[in-house]
């Protein structure tokens, strides 16, 4: 089979999801198609609406195919989501990660639940351990958990609906799961201890092809019965791929989205702490990667609504009136967990560029404190929307002291997924330099910022 070139990246992410055309010679992306990525509310609990993305997934595939052609077809996902198999179906739906009832057993969870030098996997709140989902799932509906043949990652879910081949992949069992243990390259203890090592597929490499599309599938989009589905990766690890071989080790990469992910590459976990969510994600070939996060973008759209361009006049009004925001506003994940955000001044107070200027700065920030943890590489890639976020770019150049680039990729998820059908490693785009901010008191306001918290 000939490597494909027009490639379908299924891209879900936790606040939309899509599908990107990428051409795999250039990197160029042909189309694309989204949608929100809803939450119903209804059944069990919270749940992914998985019928409502099948269908926008098959028409987003029909539509792009009768356009330009597709060829070959990759998916990547958020992490931290499970789907539960009886056979052929979903025995409960796809549990929210930002529901709350896995706390219910968090006490007994945190009795079997690995320690932090096996799994290099940190406690964190509601379901944002997998391994928490599936044991409150398994205690809170023990007779439907009885029914489970088989647990697929997020992203395996749909390669199965699409394939109809089962598997598991290293990317979405490493992602703060307690499910993995990174440094040795397999499951973690509690798989074993809790019944569960059954239930998970055979271990596939991310760029594997499983199978061509099933027939139902080629009928409703028009692609032809051979086309070929990766076994598919998580999406932070998605947007690494481009990278490797490209910048001398460590480098860091910030994925940024509903989350801010920072990654660095060919770093040390030593400085990793368990209580301010650093871990180890654990990069397409099974090497473990200094990781440490907070939901960045959630923050940005919750306390910058209406965010605009801001002026060079409204940034130093920002930094001369001492106005800062304080983590954190997604309370229990990021650097600083326990704290309750706040601002210095009332943001009702502000222009919109204002605004825009105080929160870049807050993200820039706390993007620095996660590097604490997860460690400062020598360049700085950020990745996603935050690429576009010029103040961003430059304080987090000021506050670090190395180069920093955005990212020259419109998506480097959809791009890194594209390359598990053999794009070459290094294919990233030479990104825009971000100047460090220089601006007369910001480094008395940073110092102000970090007394503070």
């Amino acid at each position: 089979m000939s490597t494909p070139r027009f490639i379908a990246v299924i891209d879900i992410g936790k606040t939309n999801a899509k599908v990107v055309l990428i051409d795999a010679q250039s990197g160029a992306q042909l189309a694309a198609r989204s949608t929100p990525n809803t939450v119903r509310q209804d059944g069990l609990y919270p749940h992914a609406d998985v019928e409502r993305l099948a269908t926008f997934i098959t028409t987003a595939l029909r539509d792009i195919h009768a356009e330009h052609g597709i060829e070959g077809i990759s998916i990547t996902t958020h992490g931290a989501t499970a789907a539960l198999m009886a056979g052929g179906r979903l025995a409960m739906p796809v549990l929210d990660y930002e529901y709350a009832g896995p706390e219910e057993t968090g006490a007994a969870y945190s009795k079997v639940r690995p320690d932090f030098s096996e799994s290099l996997s940190p406690r964190l709140p509601n379901g944002l351990n997998l391994g928490a989902q599936i044991f409150w799932q398994s205690q809170a509906y023990a007779e439907r958990f009885a029914e489970v043949t088989a647990i697929l990652t997020y992203p395996q879910y749909w390669a199965w609906r699409l394939t109809g081949v089962m598997a598991s992949e290293v990317t979405s069992l490493g992602c703060h799961t307690d499910l993995w243990a990174p440094q040795a390259g397999g499951f973690s203890s509690m798989v074993a201890e809790c019944g569960w090592a059954g239930l998970f597929p055979s271990v596939r490499p991310a760029n594997s092809v499983l199978g061509p599309i099933l027939p139902a599938i080629a009928a409703a989009t028009g692609l032809p019965e051979a086309t070929p589905v990766t076994c598919g990766i998580h999406d932070s690890n998605a947007s690494l791929l481009p990278h490797l071989g490209a910048h001398e080790a460590p480098f860091t990469i910030l994925s940024t989205g509903t989350w801010v992910i920072a990654m660095t590459v060919g770093g040390d976990t030593t400085h990793l702490d368990p209580t301010r969510d650093s871990l180890a994600n654990v990069d397409a070939f099974g090497r473990a990667v200094p990781t440490a996060r907070f939901m960045g973008g959630r923050e940005f759209d919750m306390l910058a609504p209406g965010a605009v361009e801001p002026s060079q006049a409204e940034i130093i009004n920002v930094i001369n009136d001492d106005v800062q925001a304080l983590p954190s506003f997604m309370t229990g994940v990021g650097p600083f967990p326990g704290a309750v955000g706040r601002w210095t001044k009332g943001p009702e107070q502000l222009s919109p560029g204002e605004r825009t200027a105080a929160v870049s700065l807050y993200l820039a920030l706390v993007t620095r404190a996660c590097l604490d943890l997860a460690g400062v590489g020598r360049r700085i890639v950020i990745e996603g929307p935050l690429a576009r976020n010029e103040l961003f770019g430059q304080a987090l150049a000021a506050l670090t002291g190395v180069p920093v680039s955005a990212s020259g990729d419109a998506t480097g998820t959809s791009l890194g997924a594209s390359m598990l059908f053999g794009g070459e490693h290094g294919a990233a785009k030479a990104g825009l330099i971000r100047k460090p901010l220089d601006i007369q008191g910001f480094a008395a306001y940073c110092a102000r910022w970090r007394e503070r918290v």
